[in-house]
């Protein structure tokens, strides 16, 4: 993750990166380990891009939107839903029963998630926002996603100004884990 342009390109890459390595678990059969190593992988991809999301894009779209408000808690609340879902996810290995119902679970709510933002928020985004505040949110995201966590934490802060000042610590924390355990690393 961190692919240059503004927000709303930045977003869309990702968005894509995650639907590929959806389409990998789905392409392999049923408890096959590589489904879980795949599993961790979209769970770092999407925890890293939801925090930068609400750290900087939601604040955005409640100061651009006349609706903002309703449509960045609505947002959030999406983000809340997935992230439970990533955090009973952690707990199973590829072969474990509730693995395949929480991974499509997970697709479900992320793939809907992503055709909301794409054809709802981010048409109407561009259209209020100026190319120069999307590039500075471009910038943001991408450093935001650089310091995030890459384990769920569902019970954090999610808006501003307590998920500002610990996701960086929440990352590092993650990412020492993950260091340590081998999680995320592909062969």
């Amino acid at each position: 993750m961190g692919h240059g342009g503004d927000v709303i390109h930045e977003l869309t890459t990702d968005h894509r990166e995650v639907e590929e390595i959806f389409a990998q678990i789905e392409a392999l059969p049923t408890g096959d380990k590589r489904r879980k190593d795949l599993a961790d992988q979209a769970t770092i991809e999407l925890v890293r891009h939801s925090i930068a999301e609400e750290m900087h894009l939601y604040p955005a779209v409640r100061r651009h939107l006349p609706d903002g408000d309703a449509i960045a808690d609505r947002e959030i609340q999406d983000h809340s839903e997935a992230e439970r879902t990533m955090k009973d996810l952690e707990g199973c290995e590829a072969d474990d029963p509730q693995f395949d119902q929480l991974m499509g679970r997970l697709m479900r709510e992320i793939r809907e998630h992503v055709t909301d933002e794409e054809q709802n928020l981010f048409p109407r985004l561009r259209q209020a926002a100026s190319p120069e505040d999307l590039e500075k949110l471009g910038e943001k995201v991408r450093s935001a996603k650089k310091t995030a966590p890459t384990r769920p934490h569902p019970s954090a802060p999610d808006t501003p100004p307590a998920n500002k000042l610990l996701a960086p610590g929440a990352g590092m924390v993650d990412r020492i884990r993950d260091a340590l355990s081998g999680r995320g690393k592909t062969d």
